[in-house]
């Protein structure tokens, strides 16, 4: 399981990808925990659909566990929440 940290916005999204990113590459089946995910703006949708293009480019299928309300939200609201699981 990858943990999102507490904070994903404008200003931590660069720095939160290139953390993520090896470890959605060692991942046989990546599951994103969003738990500790308390401040959040649609960066963190950003975040989310690009570490979803990557576990697609290797052939497999990411999941978004414990996603906080707000989160849900922002990806209701620009129509992906469907791609994200949520």
């Amino acid at each position: 399981m990858i943990a999102l940290p507490e904070r994903v916005t404008l200003s931590e999204a660069r720095a939160t990808l290139e953390r993520l990113e090896p470890l959605l590459a060692a991942a046989d089946e990546p599951v994103i925990d969003a738990s500790a995910l308390h401040e959040l703006d649609s960066a963190a949708v950003a975040v989310l659909l690009d570490c979803q293009r990557q576990a697609h480019a290797r052939g497999r299928t990411l999941r978004v566990t414990g996603a906080p309300p707000k989160l849900s939200q922002l990806a209701e609201l620009y129509g992906v929440a469907p791609l994200l699981g949520l």
